[in-house]
């Protein structure tokens, strides 16, 4: 190259040294914009564009109609430079092999995000991530197009491809931002619905192309690109939703959950039928939620995820929805449509761990970016996924606004947060000498419990009314408490400890009952150390465990009157309710994510029966304040009978914030027991209100003729006493007549 004329202007050359050249050849330059595009000398300007495979290029006047200039080719093919006498707004029509283009010139525009942007942005502290980062449909300058912005701070060089400059990273290298570590570039006349990824060049070369952390919509899998998306533009119809919200999921309020996976709820031809999308979907559930008297949908995790095995708890997608069943509008007018109905919407959310797919967030700029560098703390054995270091400041932030995310752009009224217990401990499921402490030399995981924190106070704070619920197993101390006394701030912990036990003792054979007695009491021993939802979830009818209905003992006949006594006992403890679909009609088989549940079963009668019972305790849950209003208060509770472990026999009251009493009296052997004899607070004539032994669940019908009278005959420290018939396998429920 060192024959070629050099052409000259003042101050600078019009030719860029071989240097610089090479690099962007090589896609190795990392400050393109010094190189490219228009660069004023004086009163005009030089324009260098690369544009590999391209005929030739011309500099077209910003009306297009004038042709200013045809730009020569410099050192390289596709290496095109000119000048112009004046600094003008201009286009370039690029001749290619196919036909022409013709376009503003991305190295024309100038820095795109401001200060403030960026100093949130490495502070961990930008709310509004989803929105100012990704790909970013605008107007520059009255130019319509698309900007990106993306986290690569140890790349040395990122460009964004796609179907647009096919896939070749020498097109649209990127503009690095310091000290932020983030790359930008406007690309003009982009559309949304084009497909694109980001290619880096790492510290130790080129990198498999990556999606975009914060793409607002991917491709349908198994496709992995992210795709340029329109900002979410619904119009909301739910305010007097969003108005009542707060005391609707106060602790004082009815709660039950209906827990489902949106692929396998139903499908469209049954078991190999298609996914249906959110529209379908919304037309099928929401009745059917309402009919059985639900309160809210948790919806397994919807963001974007690679493999539809892990149930989307291993995402890559913390802002988009999955294309599985439609775009962002159509989920959020699913939400809409599930709040115009009166019922909330729970999504879970995976801040601990993600998959280690090459697209996705695993060494994202040829470092440890998002996860922590060293396998003792940032891969998880039991999952094979790496582990989101959440005390590096960009890591927060950017989970702390995905969260915000979906409850502020898609208005969900919770986050369910998975695998909590997994983000406190350092050395949770890991072996002596395979975990690293904290600086106190500790177990607990300081940076996660800080995130945990931080993420609750800022829900709080900018989306009042929304819920944070935990999935924690552990005894780890406050996780519904308030930050300010030293708790995590979770609205709600599951409580997996209640759910272990009393699954341990419905599935003993009920003559060995009395030798677990305690499995169904112990639970109240803790019960107001946290806000609890009872849950039975899909993690208890998978991988063998069976499902809920073949977890019970005896018979078809027993296992039937077994599930609906747990159930009644369930709905009848203190906590929020939570059931996991096809257990509500008793589904056989184990949940698989692949087919649909097995909604033929409801053409039998102990089915059918099943989920009657379910519809008729939210019901009477929903309707009886007892059951509910002081779920967090000891005085909502009294055991009368919680040691009759012969008899398998439990006995309790629960009270209303007025102290209105509702009795509740469990039998958990297959015996009628006659005569049993219970003492009870107000001398009235007692309403039987529920009886999971009635004929219309699928019973046999025993129980106390609707109603009886109680009788001057003290018993457990009361002076009046009821004489009840304890259905077989059966829970009742009485109250007061007033």
């Amino acid at each position: 190259m060192s024959d070629r004329p050099v052409v000259t202007m003042p101050g600078e050359n019009l030719l860029p040294s071989d240097a610089d050249v090479d690099a962007l050849v090589r896609a190795e330059h990392g400050n393109p914009f010094s190189i490219l595009g228009p660069h004023p000398d004086g009163e005009g300007m030089m324009i260098r564009a690369y544009l590999p495979n391209a005929l030739g290029v011309e500099v077209l006047d910003r009306t297009g109609a004038r042709v200013l200039a045809a730009m020569e080719q410099g050192q390289v093919p596709g290496f095109f430079f000119t000048r112009l006498t004046n600094q003008q707004p201009y286009l370039l029509r690029v001749r290619w092999a196919g036909g022409e283009q013709v376009t503003e010139d991305p190295y024309s525009f100038g820095p795109q995000l401001g200060e403030m942007d960026m100093y949130l942005f490495s502070e961990g502290n930008h709310r509004q991530i989803g929105r100012v980062f990704g790909a970013q449909p605008m107007e520059i300058d009255g130019v319509q197009g698309v900007r990106f912005a993306v986290w690569a701070p140890n790349a040395k060089r990122v460009s964004v491809v796609g179907d647009f400059n096919g896939w070749d990273g020498r097109r649209h290298p990127m503009r690095l931002r310091f000290p932020s570590g983030v790359w930008e570039i406007f690309i003009p006349r982009l559309q949304p619905g084009d497909r694109y990824k980001y290619e880096i060049l790492g510290p130790h070369g080129i990198l498999p192309l990556k999606a975009d952390p914060i793409a607002l919509a991917t491709e349908l899998p198994p496709g992995t690109a992210s795709v340029i998306a329109s900002p979410l533009d619904y119009e909301w119809k739910d305010e007097a939703w969003l108005q009542q919200r707060k005391a609707r999921q106060s602790l004082n309020a009815p709660m039950t959950i209906y827990e489902l996976h949106a692929g396998s709820w139903r499908r469209d031809g049954g078991d190999d039928g298609r996914l249906y999308n959110w529209h379908e979907l919304a037309e099928r559930l929401i009745p059917y939620v309402v009919d059985m008297g639900f309160t809210h949908i948790e919806l397994m995790p919807i963001m974007e995820h690679p493999f539809g095995g892990s149930w989307g708890y291993q995402l890559l997608s913390q802002f988009a929805p999955s294309a599985r069943y439609g775009n962002a509008h159509d989920f959020a007018e699913f939400v809409d449509a599930c709040h115009n109905a009166g019922i909330g919407v729970i999504l879970d959310w995976v801040p601990a761990h993600f998959p280690t797919d090459a697209h996705g967030l695993g060494e994202f700029d040829g470092t440890a970016l998002y996860e922590y560098a060293h396998p003792f703390e940032g891969f998880h054995q039991d999952w094979d996924t790496y582990i989101y270091n959440l005390g590096r400041t960009e890591v927060h932030g950017f989970m702390l606004a995905s969260a915000l995310h979906w409850l502020r752009e898609f208005h969900v009224d919770a986050l369910r947060v998975d695998a909590v217990a997994s983000m406190l401990y350092r050395d949770y499921s890991r072996k002596e000498g395979e975990w690293i402490p904290n600086r106190h030399g500790g177990r607990e995981n300081l940076e996660a419990i800080d995130f945990l924190r931080h993420l609750n106070d800022v829900v709080a704070t900018e989306t009042p009314g929304a819920l944070v619920i935990a999935e924690e197993s552990t005894a780890f101390p406050g996780v519904s408490k308030p930050t300010n006394e030293g708790g995590l701030g979770f609205a709600y912990k599951w409580n997996m400890g209640w759910m272990h036990d009393t699954l341990k003792y419905i599935q003993e054979d009920p003559i060995n009952r009395q030798y677990h007695h305690d499995k169904m009491t112990f639970g109240m021993v803790y019960a107001y150390s946290e806000h609890f939802v009872l849950p039975i979830s899909h993690d208890e009818v998978v991988h063998g465990k069976g499902s809920l209905i073949d977890k019970m003992p005896g018979d078809r006949w027993q296992k039937f009157a077994n599930l609906r006594a747990y159930l009644t006992f369930m709905w009848t403890h203190p906590g929020k309710k939570l059931l996991f679909m096809g257990s509500e009609f008793g589904q056989w088989r184990e949940w698989s994510h692949d087919r649909e549940l097995d909604w033929h079963l409801l053409d039998e009668a102990d089915h059918r029966g099943t989920q009657n019972l379910v519809r008729d305790l939210n019901r009477l849950y929903s309707q009886e304040p007892a059951l509910y209003e002081l779920d967090s208060d000891p005085a909502g509770f009294q055991w009368l009978i919680g040691d009759d472990r012969v008899n398998s026999v439990f006995a309790w009251l629960r009270k209303s914030s007025t102290g209105h009493p509702v009795l509740v009296v469990g039998n958990f052997t297959p015996v009628v027991r006659e005569g049993y004899r219970i003492g009870v607070p107000v001398d009235s004539r007692w309403l039987e209100i529920f009886n999971s032994d009635a004929e219309c669940y699928g019973g046999s019908n025993v129980g106390n003729g609707g109603s009886l009278a109680a009788e001057a005959v003290e018993s457990h420290g009361e002076q009046v006493s009821l004489s009840l018939t304890l259905p077989p396998l059966g829970v009742i429920i009485l109250r007061p007549q007033v």
